[in-house]
């Protein structure tokens, strides 16, 4: 009796290992990363969402802010591995003085992200960087909440650039309605049309496109570029990064923001009050003189910090150069002519990687079919002394 009681057991316990997966899987959830901006409340709505959160190291001393982007894109991919994440629901945010910092990753590496929002703040330092390229935002959707309308025409001019951009006034967004904007957003891994503009070897891969071949004097005039022309000369303080608006009155200019573990001398609400010797009456003027000013060049600030006036030794400095040569690839899946139609400029070799879906497919290279895809993956292209070739990657 006994030992029929036993293998009754044993096979009750068999059934249920047999109806039950052994590991069970978590779902996997939206990110959030946040350059910079009121932690406990972007931590807290995303909680309350189920999403993750991540805010990148601020460990950024001596580093380009080339590398800076590399950087944060090492820490997603981390993130990405070590949480129950959907690498197709990561989402960017920046508030305040981390504004520009959003508008220049969105620009550098679009094909993280699935939407960013940015709230307050302005692109106007990494529009004047002069490495902003329109091109790389065309699948990537960007939402500005402009702090003052002053800011509006920044937005007017990345729009009219062909920057994938939305702009509303803070008030007419409450935070349930920028997340439900996020949420609405998924980033697609092969995106029909991927259209990038590099001048870095950084930065070489967008969506589906590799390229691992750069040449200059390999032109194309179809293709121009997209780059977001500067503002002014693209000079500023080397006080870190911090923000104003243009429209305050003086006497001076208010400092309204600063990054998330800023390290410069700066606080809020200190008023810059003199530059180079010379009273500044208000925002304007500051703004102006800067935008005239196109050489680097040591200069002492007076602040005005309640009733204490300091003495800060700094200099003004100009934005990093203009990349003077950049390429760009523009890549089209045609479903009606079963056709991958890629058009480049200054590229001599790419990878392409195709999806089942769209094959087979003919590849087509500046005017030239050179190959007919019929297995999904990398695909070579490869141009030798003017000859286009297309193969299987090894």
């Amino acid at each position: 009796m006994a030992a029929r009681l036993h293998r009754s057991r044993l096979l009750l316990v068999l059934a249920v290992s047999l109806v039950q997966p052994a590991t069970a899987q978590a779902p996997k959830s939206a990110l959030l990363v946040l350059l910079g901006g009121d932690t406990k409340t972007w931590q807290a709505a995303c909680e309350e969402r189920g999403w993750q959160f991540l805010q990148p190291s601020a460990d950024s001393a001596g580093k380009s802010p080339d590398q800076r982007v590399k950087a944060l894109s090492a820490e997603v991919e981390e993130a990405e591995k070590r949480l129950p994440v959907d690498p197709n629901r990561v989402y960017l945010a920046a508030q305040g003085g981390s504004v520009s910092t959003l508008f220049y990753v969105a620009a550098r590496m679009p094909d993280l992200w699935a939407a960013a929002v940015a709230a307050g703040g302005s692109p106007r330092a990494a529009i004047d960087s002069n490495r902003l390229f329109a091109a790389n935002n065309t699948n990537l959707p960007v939402l500005w909440l402009f702090a003052n309308q002053d800011e509006e025409p920044l937005g007017k001019k990345l729009q009219s650039a062909g920057f994938n951009l939305e702009w509303r006034e803070p008030a007419a967004a409450k935070p349930e309605e920028i997340f439900e904007w996020l949420a609405a957003h998924r980033r697609d891994p092969f995106p029909t049309t991927a259209d990038c503009e590099t001048g870095s070897p950084l930065f070489t891969h967008c969506y589906w496109i590799e390229v691992t071949s750069f040449d200059p004097a390999e032109r194309n005039d179809v293709l121009d570029s997209t780059r977001v022309q500067p503002l002014g000369s693209g000079a500023r303080l080397a006080l870190g990064p911090f923000g104003y608006n243009p429209a305050e009155p003086g006497p001076g200019v208010l400092v309204a923001s600063l990054p998330e573990k800023y390290a410069g001398p700066l606080k809020l609400n200190d008023r810059i009050v003199e530059l180079g010797g010379k009273k500044l009456g208000d925002a304007a003027e500051y703004a102006q003189i800067l935008y005239r000013t196109f050489d680097e060049k040591p200069v002492v600030v007076m602040v005005q910090r309640g009733k204490d006036r300091i003495r800060l030794e700094t200099k003004i400095e100009l934005a990093p150069g203009a990349e003077p040569v950049t390429a760009r690839v523009r890549a089209q899946y045609l479903p009606d002519l079963q056709e991958v139609e890629v058009v480049s400029r200054a590229i001599t070799q790419m990878k392409l990687t195709l999806p089942e879906s769209w094959l087979p497919a003919k590849i087509n290279w500046n005017g030239t079919e050179v190959a007919n895809a019929t297995a999904a993956g990398c695909w070579l292209l490869d141009e030798q002394k003017e000859l286009l070739t297309a193969k299987r990657c090894q």
